[in-house]
């Protein structure tokens, strides 16, 4: 096996093309996509790079970790930023982008995260994009957790930006990443000097030297393997069917709610409503008393291959995390997660209730 990954023949310039275009067609959109070598912070960096400087003025919508991380490169390039954070117990609302718009009527970039895996919850870009357009602002989104769980629609959304990976729900490779560009977007960093160029972290160099010329020429030596997987990966979902594979998700995180609201022993949502809760990954709060990171490893004991976190930083000690995702977004992987759970709540002598629990999730699957 090891010397046929190393016989393969060089990817060629018109086999990655046809993945880009795999990838266009998952996203529905006429934009440009470009497939990038790296895992999706390297896009993420890039976008904001390329087309934000001291004359820009953004909103940073903060609904977990990765808005503060945007915020930060933000000002690193010199813009104004604004800050809207919300808990991240829920979501931002259209309603709360166009307060912040009547604010400050200046804003011209506007970040966004889709769904963040870390925190559990999920933002109704649809909406959103609607009071973006209104505005006249550049809409630059992650949709790494989201893409392959719910839908994401850039051109529909009227999205600029929109950067997404295979890692999650696309269960694919963490190696590549992808961003549809729009040309409001081209244009806005053919515009700025200080757009990344002959740099790694460059669009405008896949623009000029890759889209511009035709796609004829790679830039450098792909990733082969990443890219193969990559397109094993979108073959897999075309075959199966996008809203198949999405459904999936979402019984999935419908199963993890009920089973833990069944299960008992001081679990809750840490997601309060439903609606706001991301179809990607589930996260509970533990009861007072218990640590969420000592509670996962004692859960993770017995079978270590379990989609179970706890939550990063201050949220260790209250967040358990069901990743739900790719090939974990079964109903068997919900099942075996909740027991593990339940055994450790029951170490600790609180009372749960795992066959109530199994029921829940198969009752709530079908």
């Amino acid at each position: 096996m090891t010397h046929a990954f190393l016989d393969l023949p060089p990817l060629s310039a018109a086999r990655f093309a046809s993945i880009e275009d795999r990838v266009a067609r998952l996203l529905d959109t006429r934009q440009d996509v470009v497939i990038t070598q790296g895992e999706a912070l390297l896009p993420l960096e890039g976008a904001i790079r390329a087309t934000a400087g001291p004359g820009t003025t953004a909103l940073n919508v903060i609904t977990g970790p990765y808005g503060q991380t945007f915020g930060n490169w933000l000002r690193d390039c010199g813009a104004t930023v604004h800050d809207l954070a919300v808990p991240f117990h829920t979501a931002v609302t259209a309603e709360r982008i166009r307060e912040a718009f009547a604010e400050h009527p200046e804003i011209d970039f506007v970040s966004l995260v889709h769904a963040e895996a870390a925190t559990g919850n999920t933002n109704p870009v649809a909406e959103i994009g609607e009071a973006v357009r209104e505005q006249g602002a550049l809409f630059y989104l992650d949709a790494v957790a989201s893409v392959g769980a719910e839908p994401v629609l850039p051109d529909a959304w009227g999205v600029d930006l929109c950067v997404i990976g295979a890692q999650k729900a696309m269960g694919g490779p963490a190696g590549v990443s992808a961003v549809s560009v729009s040309e409001r977007a081209w244009a806005r960093m053919a515009a700025n000097p200080r757009a990344p160029r002959r740099s790694y972290l460059s669009l405008l160099d896949w623009k000029e030297r890759w889209i511009d010329g035709g796609r004829k020429t790679l830039l450098h030596a792909p990733a082969q393997l990443e890219m193969l997987a990559l397109e094993a990966c979108l073959e897999r979902i075309e075959t199966a069917g996008l809203q198949t594979v999405m459904t999936r998700h979402r019984r999935a995180a419908l199963a993890t709610r009920a089973g833990a609201a069944a299960l008992g022993g001081g679990l809750e949502p840490y997601v309060y409503e439903e609606r706001d809760a991301a179809p990607v990954a589930t996260t509970l709060r533990v009861p007072t008393g218990v640590v969420a990171s000592e509670l996962v490893a004692r859960a993770l004991a017995g079978d270590p291959a379990l989609p179970l976190a706890a939550g990063g930083g201050a949220l260790a000690g209250e967040m358990i995390r069901v990743n739900h995702y790719g090939p974990d977004a079964t109903a068997d992987a919900v099942r075996a997660s909740l027991d593990a759970v339940g055994a450790a709540l029951a170490e600790r002598g609180l009372s749960v209730d795992p066959r109530r629990a199994r029921e829940a999730v198969d009752s709530t699957w079908q």
